[in-house]
């Protein structure tokens, strides 16, 4: 059964590290931990390795933690929103591991499948390959890439039940299904607490996956970019 905690901080009470691997839900500013994120930024830990698909923006979401340089490599599939990331990386004061988009949502759900590694055409003849092995199937060549498991994972849900099962809304689900199932230890916050078992069918990741959780405090959610029709 998930351990239902009173806070983010108490959530995270024993499991941070300096220099540990933490997997974190999430894509841009849409279904990031915000709780979660800000707990790992006050608890002081450093040396982070990071995994998530890219870091957010600067002052919000993972951004924090680059702020206060609690980061020393990052494992992303995309950089471009980050002043603060590009700038680090490019002076060599943060390893960034590129890995395509799909690639990198396959090695987390690969490790917490227990998958060690797997073959994949993406990246093929790029520098994505360079140093990694490679093998033919069927006449084509594939790379291997490696199943990505995680110290602790950060997850940002929609709803979860008495049992710790959990549902996410729309596009917040993003990369949160397969981060929940890397982590030794999964950390979730829930924007709902349902009272209620969830109706199997609506599950999508199941509380065996889930060791704490915590109810997510109340926030404007941040848009990253607005668009609207120009006038005429």
């Amino acid at each position: 059964m998930s351990e239902l905690c009173t806070d983010a901080r108490q959530a995270l009470a024993g499991l941070l590290t300096d220099g540990m691997t933490v997997a974190v839900g999430g894509f841009g500013l849409c279904g990031i931990p915000n709780d979660l994120i800000e707990a790992v930024r006050d608890s002081g830990v450093t040396g982070l390795t990071v995994v998530s698909n890219n870091m957010g923006i600067d002052g919000k979401g993972l951004g924090l933690l680059l702020e206060d340089r609690q980061v020393d490599r990052v494992i992303a599939s995309y950089v471009g929103e980050n002043k603060l990331f590009a700038q680090q990386y490019l002076d060599g004061t943060l390893a960034v591991e590129f890995a395509p988009q799909g690639t990198l949502a396959e090695r987390l759900r690969a490790g917490g499948a227990g998958i060690a590694a797997f073959y994949t055409r993406a990246g093929v003849g790029t520098p994505v390959a360079e140093g990694k092995p490679s093998a033919e199937f069927d006449g084509r060549t594939y790379v291997q890439e490696r199943g990505i498991v995680a110290d602790v994972a950060l997850v940002h849900a929609h709803t979860v039940d008495p049992a710790g099962n959990l549902t996410y809304r729309a596009a917040a689900r993003n990369f949160n299904p397969v981060v929940a199932t890397c982590g030794r230890a999964t950390v979730v916050e829930a924007e709902n607490l349902d009272r209620r078992y969830l109706d199997p069918e609506r599950v999508v990741t199941p509380g065996i996956y889930v060791d704490r959780l915590v109810g997510a405090e109340p926030r404007v959610k941040d848009i990253e970019k607005r668009t609207v029709r120009p006038m005429r």
